[in-house]
């Protein structure tokens, strides 16, 4: 377009130079040729009309170039504009062709194409999200229905036989309190499927001490350590404390711990430890077991990712703990991460101290 516009003022100075000395010839021999007016007579017009007016006429010049120059101009980039106007329907389209615009646009056709892709990327996990929660679902309300249909076949026989011996009754009530607490379980993992939105996370901070808060926690999953000859021990240094949400920390460190006593071999050690590292706090939560595959390290903290797929929820969750447990870390502004290999899996959790 610059080229142009010094092409045209070249070109105007050079017709002006022009019309004062060879074309002004030309003109009077041409009057003299066609008009036959006499030398003087030809003269005289090409003064009047064209050198007398010579400012005029390169006004003239320029304006029609100008015209000419805008119009070529608002085609140019109304071209461009359809180009583009046209890569903007195929990405909300959802075309499965790349977009391609002309060399010139070669900016912007990269900023579709990644616009494209991201959009597909994101079009796909929410798929994937939205089938593995319906799978979660259609195996929550199987689930629900095995023990729901056990507690009234106990409580059934309870009501048809009132004369039952008493440790006979007192069998059949235990194992009817069994089934009710795991019904219990059942729909509270259905409801956290329902409620699952942890993007307005609010934190009540208090000071935090790591060792005591991991002890606990190590013994309450007694019960599930016993039966399998599973151990934890805890390797944390008695003063070291941090700054968090003590509940939602909680939730984190229980979620990752049940996940690593679901997924380690029987007779084997939980290892919890913790340290400092600049102004951070690092935890991490080493299990033996068999190794994650690579492909699901990288969605193994997605929402209603479960690790193994034949397990039914009566064995696991509803895939939501891990999805959970980052959130979390990532409203205390921290990180976590998991890296497996060796038939050993350790989960890192690294938060800021204050």
């Amino acid at each position: 377009m610059l080229l142009i516009t010094i092409v045209a003022v070249v070109s105007v100075f050079l017709l002006r130079f022009l019309l004062w000395g060879e074309i002004g010839n030309l003109i009077v021999k041409m009057l003299i040729s066609t008009f036959r007016f006499r030398d003087w007579e030809a003269h005289t017009v090409y003064q009047l009309m064209i050198r007398n007016n010579l400012d005029m006429i390169l006004f003239l010049v320029i304006l029609i170039f100008l015209v000419i120059l805008f119009r070529f101009s608002v085609s140019w980039f109304t071209k461009y504009f359809d180009e583009i106007s046209s890569g903007m329907d195929k990405l909300t389209e959802g075309s499965a062709a790349d977009i391609t615009l002309a060399p010139e646009l070669d900016f912007m056709e990269k900023k579709l194409n990644q616009i494209k892709d991201n959009l597909e990327k994101q079009q796909k996990a929410a798929l994937e999200a939205e089938q593995r929660k319906n799978d979660l679902v259609v195996y929550l309300a199987h689930d629900i229905k095995t023990p729901l249909t056990s507690v009234i076949g106990y409580l059934s026989l309870l009501d048809e036989a009132p004369d039952m011996p008493s440790e006979q009754k007192a069998k059949y009530v235990g194992i009817t309190l069994e089934k009710a607490y795991r019904l219990e379980q059942l729909i509270n993992e259905f409801f956290e499927i329902t409620r699952f939105n942890l993007q307005t996370i609010v934190l009540s901070k208090e000071e935090i001490k790591l060792l005591f808060m991991l002890e606990q926690m190590a013994d309450e999953f007694y019960p599930m350590l016993a039966p399998q000859g599973k151990q934890v021990t805890v390797k944390v240094p008695d003063a070291l404390t941090l700054w968090g949400d003590a509940d939602k920390l909680a939730r984190v460190f229980n979620n990752i711990l049940k996940n690593a006593i679901a997924y380690s071999y029987e007779d084997s050690v939980i290892d919890i430890s913790a340290r400092e590292q600049d102004e951070d706090i690092v935890i991490t939560f080493t299990n033996q077991g068999n190794p994650i595959p690579p492909e699901k390290l990288q969605t193994i903290f997605e929402k209603f990712f479960r690790l193994d797929t034949s397990r039914s929820t009566i064995t696991g969750g509803a895939g939501l703990g891990l999805a959970i447990a980052q959130e979390i870390v990532n409203a205390h502004g921290g990180n976590i991460f998991v890296q497996s290999n060796s038939e050993k899996t350790v989960f890192t959790v690294v938060l800021p101290q204050k």
